[in-house]
């Protein structure tokens, strides 16, 4: 299994948060997992620095539907980010939605290369990393 360098989940329910980093450790895919319960906050975290460097996560899973700034605000303002703020970022989208426009609405961000419904599980992991990395 490809091991990549950090994940960064976005959601405002604690309990998928901890699932899904509990799951993607448990595959030994990365055990650097950063988790924003809002997207105000993984925007501050994306521009934050560290030894002048952004933290820059190798792949994020974005919920849609959190209160204050949703997931396609945040794609709109994740879009505008410098390029040093985004990094070699893998977008998908994680949702409960079933709605089919969530689905076509996710591909028309360029940034977005997934939309999967939660949770998270092994073949969606498996299939994000053949696809991606």
């Amino acid at each position: 299994m490809k091991r990549i360098k950090n994940v960064l989940l976005i959601d405002d329910s604690e309990s998928d948060n901890f699932y899904h980093a509990r799951k993607i450790k448990k595959m030994g895919i990365s055990d650097n997992i950063h988790i924003c319960y809002s997207a105000e906050e993984a925007l501050d975290y994306l521009k934050s620095e560290l030894d002048g460097k952004h933290p820059q996560p190798t792949l994020i899973f974005l919920d849609i539907n959190m209160p204050g700034m949703n997931g396609w605000e945040f794609l709109k303002a994740y879009e505008a980010l410098e390029v040093s703020q985004q990094g070699e970022i893998v977008l998908t989208m994680l949702s409960n939605s079933i709605d089919e426009r969530d689905k076509s609405k996710a591909h028309e961000f360029k940034c977005v290369k997934g939309f999967y419904n939660k949770p998270l599980d092994e073949t969606y992991l498996k299939n994000i990393l053949e696809t991606h990395f």
